[in-house]
Order: structure tokens, then C-alpha cells, then sequence
């Protein structure tokens, strides 16, 4: 599956949070990224820019792309509960996520690619998967 192999401190600027971690890129330059980013002049954004945003943020950060980020918000809307948190619940529970958490790895790129290599078991299955949504 593809993933965002682009410039990391160019989306925490975006952002304006160090989304991949601390960054000392990140830390010179505390404006926008692109032509127009240190004109201070932005518009106040719209309740669906500010949504939007979120749903970006939370995509970069967990290593998710917009196919995916949609089934998993479908399967959280099937569910009984406040969709939001059911939603972020399926994210945490991917295997990917669950090996940064466990800090295997520093990175959730670093725990991704253990877990693409084999070096991940689970119940003593070696799982290659990283969107195996563990329990």
C-alpha cells in the first residue's frame, strides 16, 4: 500500500505542530510553508477548513491514507457509541500503531516497515500487515 514519503517538516509547518515529532527544521521556522507564508495575513478559516484540517492532521499522523481513513470511519459509524472516539479507537488498534505504542519502535514509519518485514507475531502468526486491527 503507498504511504506519504514527502517532506515531514513541510506538513508540520502546515499544521502548525510537530506532527512526525520534535524537528529542529521545524523549530527555525514557525510560519507556513510555500511563497505566502510569512505573509501573517490568513483568513479566519471556515468550520469545514477547521474539520478538515483535523481529518488531515489525524491522517499524517497515524500514516493513513483517504481510502483508508473512509472504510475505517464507515466501520466506525456502524458501531453504537460517539462515532469520533469509536473512530480513533480503530486507528489505535492497527498493528502498525500498537508496535509504536508499545515503543518497539521510535517512529510510527519505523513500526510499519517491522511489521512489513515479518518481524512482528501475533498469537505466534507472523503478520506482514500493518492494518491488522489487533485486540
Amino acid at each position: 500500500m503507498a504511504r506519504y514519503i514527502g517532506p515531514k517538516t513541510r506538513i508540520a509547518r502546515k499544521f502548525k505542530e510537530p506532527i512526525y515529532g520534535p524537528d529542529s527544521s521545524y523549530e527555525k521556522k514557525n510560519y507556513p510553508p510555500g511563497m505566502h507564508g510569512q505573509n501573517k495575513r490568513r483568513k479566519k478559516q471556515s468550520e469545514y477548513g477547521v474539520q478538515l484540517q483535523e481529518k488531515q492532521k489525524a491522517k499524517y499522523t497515524y500514516g493513513i491514507l483517504e481510502k483508508q481513513f473512509r472504510n475505517i470511519f464507515e466501520k466506525a459509524t456502524r458501531k453504537k457509541g460517539v462515532t469520533g472516539e469509536i473512530l480513533l479507537q480503530l486507528i489505535e488498534s492497527r498493528l502498525d500503531n500498537v508496535v509504536y505504542r508499545l515503543g518497539i519502535s521510535p517512529t510510527r514509519d519505523g513500526a510499519r516497515q517491522l511489521v512489513g518485514h515479518g518481524h512482528i507475531t501475533v498469537n505466534g502468526k507472523v503478520l506482514n500487515i500493518p492494518s491488522y486491527e489487533c485486540n
